[in-house]
C-alpha cells in the first residue's frame, strides 16, 4: 500500500537537510521546511515558479549547469563545497547579530522518473558549515604539530631535527647547482659560568635573546638558523662566497655583543659574547663542511673567543 503524500511531506519536512524538487522546466514542485528556515520563503510562494526566479539573487552558473545536466541527461551531480562553498542564497537567521550569515553547503542533485512521465530532479542541500570549521581546526592543529616538531621550544628557532634534515637538502643542492655552501657554528662564550652565576632562568632568557639576535641578521629565505644543542647554534647559508660569509659572521658576532647582556663571570668583557666557526666551499662528502665548521669553532675558542675563525674544506686547503 503506497504511503500517503501527506505523510511523505511530513517526513521530508522533518529531516535535517534541504529538499527541493523541480520538473523538467525548472518549476518548483516541492520545497521543504528546512529550505524555508534558511530562506524565509514559504513553499506556497515558491511552488509553480521557476527555481531561478524564486530567490532574490541570481543562481550561479555552476549550479544551473549541474541542474541542466541532471534534468536533460539523467546524470546525478555533486557540487563540492571545497570549490563552491555557498551556491544557493541560504542563510543562518539564528545568528545573534542582525546580519544574515550565508551557510556553507553540500549539494547533491539526483534524477527522478515519476510514473506520470517527464524527468524531475531532487536537490538535496546539507549545511556543511560545521564540517568545514572542523576541517579548518584539524588543519590548524596539524600545522601546529608540524611546526612544533621542527621548532626549538625554548628559543623559537628551528631545532636540531630540522637542521639535520635541511642540511642534507642544502648539501645536495650545493652539489647539483655547483654552488658554495657556508656552515657557521656558534657558541655562547663561558655559558656554564653564566648559568652558575645568574641561574638557569636567566640563562634561558639569554639563549632566547641570542637566538633572536642571530636570526635578525638573516634576510634570505634560503638562510637557516637552528639550535644545535645547549648553548650552540648552527647556520646554513647557501650560495655565498667566503668573503660574504665572513661578513655575515662578523655581523652575527656584533649583534650579540650589542645586546650588552651583563656577564660578570666571564673573563672577557663582563658581557655575553659568542665565538663562531665558519667553513665555506663546495662539499663533496656530506658532513665534511660541518666538521670543518666545528673545528673552526674550536680554534676560535682557543684563540680567545669573541671572534670568528674560518677554515676551508680540506681538499681546497691542500690546493
Amino acid at each position: 500500500m503506497p504511503m500517503p503524500d501527506t505523510i511523505l511531506e511530513d517526513v521530508f519536512n522533518a529531516i535535517n537537510l534541504g529538499l527541493i524538487i523541480v520538473d523538467a522546466q525548472y518549476n518548483v514542485l516541492f520545497w521543504n521546511d528546512w529550505i524555508f528556515k534558511h530562506t524565509h520563503i514559504k513553499q506556497v510562494e515558491a511552488k509553480g515558479h521557476k527555481l531561478g526566479g524564486v530567490f532574490s539573487e541570481p543562481l550561479p552558473p555552476t549550479f544551473l549547469n549541474a541542474l541542466k545536466n541532471t534534468l536533460e541527461y539523467g546524470l546525478p551531480t555533486i557540487i563540492s563545497n571545497a570549490l563552491h562553498r555557498s551556491p544557493l542564497p541560504l542563510y543562518d537567521f539564528s545568528s545573534q547579530t542582525n546580519e544574515k550569515v550565508r551557510i556553507n553547503q553540500s549539494i547533491t542533485m539526483s534524477p527522478l522518473l515519476p510514473q506520470r512521465g517527464g524527468r524531475h530532479c531532487i536537490i538535496q542541500v546539507t549545511d556543511s558549515t560545521t564540517s568545514i570549521k572542523r576541517e579548518k581546526m584539524l588543519l590548524s592543529h596539524s600545522e601546529i604539530l608540524r611546526r612544533d616538531a621542527v621548532t626549538d621550544s625554548l628559543t623559537g628557532i628551528f631545532n636540531r631535527r630540522f637542521f639535520d634534515e635541511h642540511y642534507k637538502i642544502a648539501f645536495h643542492n650545493a652539489i647539483r647547482q655547483r654552488q658554495c655552501l657556508s656552515i657557521l657554528m656558534v657558541d655562547i662564550d663561558y655559558f656554564k659560568n653564566y648559568n652558575d652565576y645568574y641561574g638557569h632562568l636567566s640563562g634561558d632568557n639569554t639563549l632566547r635573546a641570542v637566538a633572536q639576535a642571530l636570526k635578525s641578521q638573516l634576510f634570505r629565505a634560503s638562510d637557516v638558523i637552528a639550535r644545535y644543542g645547549g648553548e650552540e647554534f648552527v647556520l646554513i647559508l647557501p650560495d655565498l662566497s667566503a668573503g660574504q660569509a665572513e661578513k655575515v659572521a662578523e655581523k652575527l658576532k656584533n649583534s650579540v655583543f650589542n645586546l650588552a647582556i651583563p656577564h660578570k663571570n666571564s673573563p672577557l668583557f663582563n658581557q655575553v659574547t659568542i665565538s663562531i666557526g665558519l667553513s665555506v666551499g663546495m662539499p663533496k662528502v656530506e658532513y665534511d663542511i660541518l666538521g670543518r665548521a666545528d673545528a673552526a669553532l674550536y680554534l676560535a675558542k682557543q684563540q680567545g673567543r669573541n671572534r670568528c675563525v674560518a677554515l676551508p674544506l680540506l681538499d681546497e686547503e691542500q690546493k
